[in-house]
């Protein structure tokens, strides 16, 4: 009897006949081709989802921010009354009073606050004289005619304006020049 290693018997059962291996690889070439087209399709969703959530982790974050950021309107408009206060006994401390102790200590307080309020994104609205008026910014309460100004030009701010970041809380109260033919009195 001739045995052979079993090897080589099974080696003999395998059909290696050259229209079988050519069959099998295109099977398996087309269940490649469509296996990287799901894979394709898969990135291309798993892509579109990761830039869906990253837009909308920004998104949250932005909104977020900005209600955090005007939460505290009331808080800080209730704050701009103190500071109006402020600029108040400082704008009429008597001349005799100049370089008190005291009332340099109520200056450094107004410091503090001003730098608390700009440090929350708090900045004051720019009324200077000559600054021309803005109806987004200031509101005219009087207008001054023969003031040697252009017309629509402020003359005086009467109260500050502030704007919380880029949001205006507060519109700066003006004395806007008027023509020189116009009666002085209260803006329109």
């Amino acid at each position: 009897m001739n045995r052979k290693p079993r090897g080589e018997a099974r080696t003999e059962e395998l059909d290696t006949s050259p229209a079988q291996p050519s069959e099998e690889n295109e099977i398996l070439r087309a269940a490649l081709v469509e296996a990287t087209a799901k894979v394709d399709e898969y990135v291309g969703l798993l892509q579109r989802e990761r830039a869906e959530f990253t837009n909308f982790k920004r998104r949250t974050a932005d909104e977020r921010e900005r209600a955090m950021g005007l939460a505290g309107v009331d808080l800080i408009t209730k704050v701009l009354l103190l500071a109006d206060d402020f600029d108040r006994a400082i704008d009429t401390r008597p001349a005799e009073y100049e370089g008190n102790a005291w009332v340099e200590g109520v200056s450094a307080i107004d410091r503090k606050l001003r730098l608390l309020l700009e440090s929350e994104g708090v900045s004051a609205v720019d009324a200077t004289p000559g600054t021309p008026f803005d109806p987004r910014e200031h509101e005219a309460i009087v207008s001054v005619p023969g003031t040697g100004r252009a017309e629509g030009e402020i003359v005086e701010e009467i109260r500050r304006g502030y704007r919380l970041r880029d949001r205006l809380i507060r519109p700066a109260l003006v004395a806007v020049a008027a023509g020189d033919d116009a009666p002085a009195g209260r803006a329109n």
